[in-house]
Parts: C-alpha cells; sequence; structure tokens
C-alpha cells in the first residue's frame, strides 16, 4: 500500500535539513517506494551559468556510450531527497515569520 505523504508533485518545499538545507524548489517528481521527493531548482539567475548550481541536490552521473553519445558522457542531475527532510514553502516562511 503506498504511503500518505505531507506534500505532492508541484508543491513548492523548503529543504529543512541535509546538505541542501535552506534551498528551495519544486516537486518534480514523488518516489512512494522510497519514501523520496525528487526536487527541481527555481533559481533562474543561475540557470545560464552551471546546470549543476541550478540544482537542489546535484549528483554525477555517468551515462554509457549510445548512439546519443558516442563516447559516454557526465551528467548533473537531481538526487532524492528523503520527504520527511522536506517542508511546504508557506508553512516554512509562517514558522520563520512568527519567530522574529
Amino acid at each position: 500500500m503506498a504511503s500518505k505523504f505531507h506534500v505532492k508533485k508541484g508543491d513548492e518545499v523548503v529543504v529543512i535539513t541535509g546538505s541542501a538545507k535552506g534551498r528551495r524548489g519544486k516537486i518534480a517528481e514523488v518516489m512512494t517506494s522510497r519514501q523520496a521527493v525528487i526536487l527541481e531548482g527555481t533559481d533562474e539567475r543561475s540557470k545560464e551559468q552551471d546546470d549543476r548550481r541550478r540544482l537542489v541536490k546535484p549528483v554525477l552521473h555517468y551515462v554509457k556510450k549510445n548512439q546519443e553519445n558516442p563516447s559516454g558522457a557526465l551528467l548533473w542531475l537531481e538526487s532524492p531527497i528523503h520527504v520527511s527532510n522536506v517542508m511546504k514553502a508557506d508553512k516554512y516562511d509562517a514558522r520563520n515569520v512568527s519567530k522574529r
């Protein structure tokens, strides 16, 4: 039976723990079997600078040789983040405003 999460695809979330703490993103995919989510970065100004900088939690992935990449390739992809390590952005902002 699939688990029920506090977030869903399309929600804007903030990472609250881990190496990507404080980074914001929109949920691109929910992986119920791993209890994880994959985020897509929303930092527009860094899109033209570097693919890795716009990712919330980047990981390097090797692509084997194929017709599209005859000599193979290295790609920066988004790494999954456990669902307990993210919080909806509006709830996060409300919590931080009340602390001030």
